[in-house]
């Protein structure tokens, strides 16, 4: 009983940690859209687009939770919203938090915007390449252990014990 109680409260407790399949998916396809929607971003105000025009125009040309995002975007700083709050949506996205910032930023010193989302767009595109590195090599990491727990026995069966036997047996003859 005291064992399948200390199960069913660890099982509880990883469930509870485990992210819902339809969130990761969202994650997942912000990770991949951010970037693309950050060079729009700096194409349209490189091409003399204001700020809340830009993302509106972004916001129609990229779907998903990025897209849904920035049109919320766009409609706040066409309603007139200061920049920090109309950004704040952005902000529990992969990568939205630095793009929400360097708006804010820009918006507060004048800074370009264009560059800053260039540099975003580049580093977001960096970090899933080093991701996926990563998991390549856990993927080679994670493919030795079956092959260590098939390999070794059959080691210590093949070659280790005919071994003992005979020397076992020698000694025992003595």
């Amino acid at each position: 009983m005291v064992v399948g109680a200390a199960v069913s409260v660890a099982a509880d407790r990883y469930l509870r940690r485990m992210e819902p399949a339809w969130r990761r998916a969202e994650r997942l396809r912000a990770e991949a859209d951010l970037p693309f929607a950050a060079d729009l971003l700096a194409a349209a105000l490189r091409a003399g687009l204001p700020t809340g025009r830009a993302v509106a125009v972004v916001a129609d040309a990229v779907d998903g939770p990025v897209g849904q995002r920035l049109a919320r975007v766009g409609r706040s700083l066409g309603l007139g919203l200061a920049p920090a709050q109309a950004w704040t949506s952005m902000a529990d996205l992969p990568g939205g938090g630095r793009m929400a910032a360097a708006a804010v930023r820009s918006a507060d010193s004048g800074s370009a915007l264009a560059a800053a989302f260039v540099r975003l767009a580049d580093d977001q595109r960096a970090h899933r390449v080093t991701d996926a590195e990563a998991a390549g090599h856990r993927a080679g990491v994670l493919v030795v252990l079956p092959l260590g727990l098939c390999f070794l026995p059959a080691f210590v069966f093949a070659g280790i014990v005919p071994v003992i036997v005979a020397v076992l047996g020698g000694v025992l003859r003595s």
